[in-house]
């Protein structure tokens, strides 16, 4: 074998093309990523009385909230209206990125990794 030649790795593919196509798909997760961040999720709840919108980053970008549903003598329902809002949009913005990311990662969990 000649010289500071290695030999063909996994069915030919040698170590810069290797290199290469790991670069390329860093690069493609990234984009994808920041694709992600860009997305907004809308979630609504109580027939539509309140509705969040979050981005990718898990931002909360508005909050909408029917006057039908506010009521001084229960703060407490309110609250826990807007919470199940905001932990719904959350969840669609996660499950998205999961499943988008998948392609990438082969099915395993990142989790806060990605």
């Amino acid at each position: 074998m000649a010289k500071n030649k290695m030999p063909p790795m996994m069915g030919g593919m040698n170590m810069n093309a290797m290199l290469r196509q790991a670069q390329k798909m860093q690069a493609d997760m990234e984009k994808a990523r920041q694709e992600l961040d860009e997305r907004e999720y809308e979630f609504a709840s109580g027939g539509n009385e309140v509705k969040v919108t979050v981005n990718g980053k898990l931002e909360v970008l508005g909050l909408e909230i029917s006057a039908d549903v506010i009521d001084p003598e229960d703060a407490e329902g309110l609250s826990d209206l807007i919470m199940l809002t905001v932990n719904g949009a959350i969840k669609a913005a996660r499950e998205d990125a999961e499943k988008t990311m998948s392609r990438y990662t082969g099915g395993m969990n990142m989790g806060g990794l990605l």
